[in-house]
């Protein structure tokens, strides 16, 4: 059998592989989506960027677990392998002073749990999760309820009530 599985492969890899040439047409259109229109080979200009709203108010959460959003302008905050703009106001010692939110403490345990003495290396890119809010239609038709609504409508069909 194992003489039979190895002749088997070296046909196999003996064998010309010709791959199934397929022409796609390069004026096709695009699909719409972030930058309507054009065709795939057609180089159109990014969409002009929108408003970055800076209320400084916090945001209600849309479901359990869901990171803030960040309620105020980060334009020109640097975050890279050596600052991270956001510490200067978010760390446990710099909160007390600027009367922002402190990070939550699970950004100061490694992945098994160990609390650190620093912000943990995978949650130190902010925004990575945490995402500044701009003023703009959506993209996209959207139907998204929070899980309040769903358990009080599921809470008033097992009542009765509308």
């Amino acid at each position: 059998m194992k003489r039979m599985h190895t002749a088997f492969l070296a046909l196999l890899f003996a064998l010309p592989l010709q791959a199934a040439e397929v022409n796609y047409p390069l004026d096709a259109p695009a699909p719409n989506g972030r930058r309507p229109g054009g065709t795939i080979a057609q180089e159109l200009p990014a969409p002009p960027l929108g408003n970055e709203e800076n209320k400084d108010l916090k945001r209600e959460r849309n479901y359990p677990e869901q990171p803030p959003t960040i309620p105020h302008t980060i334009i020109g905050y640097r975050i890279d392998t050596n600052s991270n703009k956001c510490l200067s106001c978010h760390s446990r010692t710099a909160s007390a002073k600027s009367q922002a939110p402190m990070i939550s403490i699970t950004h100061y345990m490694d992945r098994d749990g160990q609390p650190l003495a620093a912000v943990a290396p995978r949650r130190y890119f902010c925004v990575q999760c945490h995402v500044p809010q701009e003023d703009v239609p959506p993209l996209v038709g959207n139907t998204f309820e929070d899980v309040d609504t769903l358990l009080q409508r599921d809470a008033a069909k097992a009542t009765g009530k509308p």
